[in-house]
């Protein structure tokens, strides 16, 4: 039996700051980082813009892959942000 997928996704948040962070449902955590119910740093800097979204195929890759993109500068996270969306473009 193979795990479902878990994505990596970027926020752009109020304060400018864009956020990492991880889960099998991107829709759903959109809604609690929206609401207030998500991760603290978004309950204080509410998100404005979902800016990308990475598929990966475990729980632990996906957390691999945050725990990399989160000590990545704002400008490096912007072009990986810009990578993943041409990666997954529909164009």
């Amino acid at each position: 039996m193979s795990e479902r997928p878990w994505f990596v996704y970027l926020l752009v948040c109020r304060s400018g700051r864009i956020y990492t962070g991880v889960t099998p449902d991107v829709v759903a955590r959109m809604n609690k980082h929206r609401n207030g119910t998500g991760a603290m740093f978004t309950r204080l800097n509410r998100p404005t813009e979902l800016l990308a979204v990475r598929e990966m195929p475990t729980k632990v890759d996906a957390m691999r892959l945050e725990y990399q993109v989160k000590r990545l500068p704002r400008a490096h996270k912007e072009i990986l942000a810009s990578r993943w969306r041409q990666e997954h473009s529909l164009d």
